[in-house]
């Protein structure tokens, strides 16, 4: 991503204001499309990347790990640290809940400004990325906290929170929406949203929404597209050039950012340091094979500590946090299309990481092979909670509570707004 330090400030104006409760939005806190011209939109685009990519903080792209049982802190059980997370006075929830909405506003914000643009690619391309940023957000919230409100546009008012269909409804609209912006268009890089990274979200939500036929037509037309390929780890996760990401937030440190999760998992101790937070819980320590290409990228051991090692930066820096990447294609191909026409698809990949083929003998087999196929593959990359969760296998394999299976809302947002209650069943 460019650098931030030369943005205008009415780039960052739809940051602020609003601080405590982030649905209350003030007027000052939107930028009138009538004082913006084709001209200042490309800083208004670099603020709402960093925006996206900022607001929620680091806590957003390794929720699922802490939730999913693969963390744990340096006393208790993966469980303890979810039962400690589950709670609504938790930054973990309120940074979450908070970031996301923060970063909508300024999406619907930049939204507005470009559609009342004239017609060029650049309108295009701002509108793409604004749709595919909305779509990604709401994923993000349904896929946490359930029922949300859902907001096309910015506003005053003290929203209810609506059924999270709706949520599900908007996400896919905006995702064709972007689809069709960018058709015909290219990204400079993977740090920028492309024609590819909207298909690949798609394939996604196709998956989590049980549309397996759609999920499996979307990921074939990636594993098909020259453009990408099966990679190795080293180079996704070292920021070598490679053929596998399709989508990444750059999270450069020279641009100031503050998504250092690498921090959380070194010591001091370690080369890199850092202030060694979180862990691997026990069994994720054990669940690689030794043949396993992926594992001394993912995991690590240094004087009887054990680290997460996917981002190396330590405190020294910020690492690229991937959001799309082939490798997902092939367990979304593998998973929508079941045991028969799924199979190949998930060896594939596992031929590619070093390992053996697999030959379950029934779906059941075979889905618990792709959900543990997607745990080695996706360590601290966010996804394991709501693999369980999705599948209906979260509360017999974490040991949780069914009501679990969703975060609560701040208790904040609750306070302020009134309009939100009541909180999810069971906080």
């Amino acid at each position: 991503m460019k650098s931030l330090h030369k943005i205008i400030l009415f780039a960052l104006l739809p940051l602020m204001g609003a601080c405590n409760g982030m649905l209350d939005i003030e007027p000052h806190s939107a930028v009138s499309p009538t004082v913006v011209g084709s001209d200042d939109i490309e800083a208004l685009r670099i603020g709402m990347y960093n925006k996206v990519q900022e607001g929620p903080t680091y806590y957003s792209y390794i929720a699922f790990d802490l939730f999913g049982g693969e963390l744990m802190t340096s006393t208790g059980r993966p469980i303890d640290l979810i039962n400690s997370l589950s709670n609504a006075l938790h930054t973990f929830v309120s940074s979450q809940w908070n970031g996301y909405y923060k970063a909508l506003l300024q999406v619907n914000n930049v939204m507005s400004i470009a559609e009342g643009l004239a017609e060029s690619p650049t309108r295009n391309r701002v509108l793409g990325e604004c749709r595919y940023f909305r779509a990604y957000i709401y994923l993000c919230l349904v896929t946490r906290f359930g029922d949300v409100p859902v907001l096309r546009q910015n506003t005053q008012a003290k929203v209810s929170r609506d059924p999270a269909s709706m949520a599900w409804e908007l996400v896919e609209e905006d995702l064709d929406a972007a689809s069709g912006f960018l058709n015909g268009l290219s990204a400079d890089s993977f740090y920028y949203v492309s024609p590819a990274a909207v298909t690949a979200l798609k394939a996604r939500v196709k998956l989590y929404l049980g549309k397996k036929g759609e999920a499996k037509e979307l990921a074939e037309s990636l594993i098909a597209n020259p453009n990408y390929a099966l990679d190795d780890f080293d180079k996704i996760f070292r920021s070598k050039a490679n053929k596998e990401v399709i989508f990444a937030f750059s999270c450069l440190t020279e641009d100031g950012s503050s998504i250092k999760i690498s921090n959380q998992f070194y010591s001091y101790n370690h080369p890199n340091k850092g202030s060694y937070n979180y862990r691997p819980a026990g069994d994720v320590m054990t669940m690689y094979a030794d043949n396993d290409l992926r594992k001394e990228v993912s995991i690590t051991t240094l004087d009887n500590l054990n680290f997460v090692n996917k981002y190396p930066s330590g405190q020294t820096g910020s690492d690229p946090v991937v959001i799309s990447r082939l490798a997902e294609m092939y367990l979304i191909s593998a998973e929508a299309q079941g045991l028969n026409g799924g199979l190949d698809r998930l060896n594939e990949l596992r031929e590619k990481r070093g390992l053996d083929r697999v030959s379950p003998g029934n779906e059941a087999d075979f889905l618990d092979a792709v959900l543990q196929e997607r745990r080695l593959e996706f360590l601290a990359e966010g996804f394991r909670w709501y693999d369980l969760v999705r599948t209906g296998k979260a509360t017999q394999t974490l040991g949780t509570k069914d009501y679990q299976c969703l975060m609560p809302l701040p208790s904040r947002e609750l306070l302020y707004n009134p309009n939100l209650k009541p909180n999810n069943p069971g906080y």
